[in-house]
């Protein structure tokens, strides 16, 4: 098959990179910015024909959650606009698309994991615009997988494990949010999960993915210290009002992974797990 992965410079993108070598059968078009430009609703069209592009995978995507509250045009041409550009291509040429989308879709206020079916009700530009961008998808590509996922981290790129790690290293104290409740999700271990679903067929629909088990940003950042052997500052549990934010954060946002576990087949290791293999990576 013809693969195509876009945003193959962010995090995810680079973990496909590492895995497709494993996957040897397939040709890869890894691509960012510079080489396709998913805004052009033309060059991706041009670029899905020419190569004749058998999957996309869309790592690409405007994550800066802040930042977008000021920068709402740029942020949906990208979440909402770009995605219906390549569910258009990936329908006109008999493709299927995979695309990363968020647990920023929800509002937060849950207090039991949420499910692939449960009201969406983003509060905030950037989930309204990803909310936006799978719609897209959904109505104009028939063979699309939508996998929203929750705390990205990996060894590459700017993400709250590499941040902890250099503040842990850096100072005696440090505050961190203990009332907001998710799952740290190990990019290495999405891009797995996406190769899975290459190989064994599109099912198509919207899935959950995350790490199993469930921590606060707090607890989070215990166990980096702990798997990291820092032990010289003292982290100090916060409440959200403490640490103010232009854009407000889900309190809750667990994911159901069931759909996902029994469409593939397949296992998913606990955050912790997951977390000491990206930490003695970034030791080596």
């Amino acid at each position: 098959m013809n693969i195509l992965v876009t945003g193959a410079n962010g995090q995810l993108g680079n973990e496909m990179q590492i895995l497709s070598t494993g996957c040897p059968q397939h040709t890869y078009f890894f691509t960012d910015v510079q080489e396709l430009d998913i805004c052009d609703a033309q060059a991706v069209k041009a670029f899905v024909a020419d190569k004749a592009i058998d999957v996309i995978v869309n790592c690409a995507a405007y994550t800066a959650v802040d930042k977008a509250e000021d920068d709402e045009v740029l942020c949906d041409k990208l979440n909402h606009i770009a995605p219906g550009y390549l569910a258009d291509a990936a329908e006109a040429y008999g493709a299927a698309l995979i695309h990363i989308s968020t647990d920023y879709v929800f509002d937060g206020t849950a207090h039991i994991p949420y499910r692939e079916d449960a009201a969406t009700c983003p509060n905030t530009v950037y989930g309204r615009t990803k909310l936006a961008g799978e719609e897209e998808m959904m109505k104009r590509c028939s063979r699309a997988v939508i996998i929203r996922t929750a705390w990205l981290y990996s060894t590459f790129g700017n993400n709250f494990v590499k941040t902890m790690l250099r503040l842990g290293r850096e100072r005696d104290t440090l505050g961190v949010i203990f009332d907001q409740i998710g799952t740290p999700t190990y990019a290495n271990d999405l891009a797995t999960t996406i190769f899975a679903i290459i190989q064994q067929g599109i099912v198509p629909g919207i899935y959950h993915f995350s790490n199993e088990g469930v921590c606060s940003w707090y607890d989070f950042t215990l166990a980096i210290h702990r798997l990291a052997g820092i032990t010289t500052c003292r982290v100090n549990p916060l409440h959200t009002d403490e640490y103010p934010a232009k854009a407000s954060r889900p309190h809750y946002s667990v994911l159901d992974k069931t759909k996902i576990k029994q469409t593939y087949g397949i296992t998913i290791p606990h955050w912790e797990e997951s977390l000491a293999r990206c930490i003695a990576q970034l030791k080596e």
